[in-house]
C-alpha cells in the first residue's frame, strides 16, 4: 500500500503559498508509516514548530492498473474519503530552499489522517464535493473538487503513467487555500457536506 500525494491542484492554495503554478501534477509520496492510527491523537513531532493542517479528498484504489486512460479511470476506484496530509512548514522551507525532496517534511509517523469510507455512489459527481475542515468548531479551511486544476480521473491517468497503482493504495488530491498551524488541544474535524469523517485531538 502507497499513498500518493498530489501537490498545488488548487489555485487558491498555490497563491497564498505564493508557489509556482505547476503545468502538470506535483506528485510526492508517503509510506504506509505515515498513516495516524485509528483514534490515536495526532502529536507534533518534536522537529517542527510550524506543522500545518492540510485538508484532502481521498481516493481508494480498488486494482492494478497502469497506463489508466482517463475514460477508464473511474473504474478503478468506489469509494472517496475525506483526510488530512500534516505538513513541517518550517521544514518544508528549509528542505525547498536548497532543492532538496519534502519527505521529512510529509511522510513523518502520523503525518497522514485517512477517515471514513463511503461509496462514490452515495455522492453523486464525484467532481462537485463540497468539503470543510473545522478546528475548534471554527471552519478553517472549504473546498470542491470542481476547483481542482486536475480532476480525480485525471489525476489517475497521470499518476499511473509513473506508478503501477495497487488495490488499496491511496491517492490525496490536494488541499484548497485556509491551511495553517495546529497547536496542542486542537481538534480538527473533516467533513464532506454534513457527513463527518474524521475528527482528530492535536497533542
Amino acid at each position: 500500500m502507497k499513498l500518493i500525494c498530489i501537490g498545488r491542484n488548487y489555485t487558491d492554495h498555490i497563491e497564498e503559498l505564493e508557489n509556482e503554478r505547476p503545468t502538470d501534477p506535483v506528485i510526492f509520496m508517503k509510506p504506509d508509516t505515515a498513516i495516524l492510527l485509528k483514534k490515536q491523537p495526532f502529536f507534533i513531532p518534536d522537529f517542527s514548530d510550524d506543522v500545518h493542517h492540510e485538508v484532502e479528498v481521498l481516493v481508494k484504489i480498488k486494482k492494478v492498473g497502469k497506463y489508466i486512460e482517463k475514460k477508464f479511470a473511474n473504474k478503478y476506484y468506489d469509494e472517496i474519503s475525506l483526510g488530512i496530509d500534516f505538513t513541517a512548514r518550517d521544514l518544508q522551507g528549509s528542505l525547498k530552499e536548497k532543492g532538496l525532496p519534502w519527505e521529512k517534511a510529509k511522510a513523518f509517523d502520523g503525518a497522514a489522517v485517512i477517515g471514513s469510507w463511503i461509496s462514490k455512489k452515495e455522492l453523486g459527481d464525484v467532481d462537485n464535493i463540497d468539503f470543510h475542515l473545522e478546528k475548534n468548531g471554527e471552519i478553517v479551511q472549504e473546498g470542491n473538487t470542481r476547483l481542482m486544476l486536475w480532476k480525480i480521473d485525471e489525476l489517475i491517468e497521470y499518476v499511473s503513467k509513473y506508478f503501477t497503482l495497487k488495490i488499496g493504495d491511496v491517492i490525496f488530491t490536494g488541499t484548497p487555500a485556509g491551511v495553517g498551524a495546529v497547536k496542542p488541544e486542537d481538534i480538527l474535524t473533516g467533513y464532506i457536506s454534513n457527513k463527518q469523517f474524521f475528527s482528530i485531538k492535536v497533542k
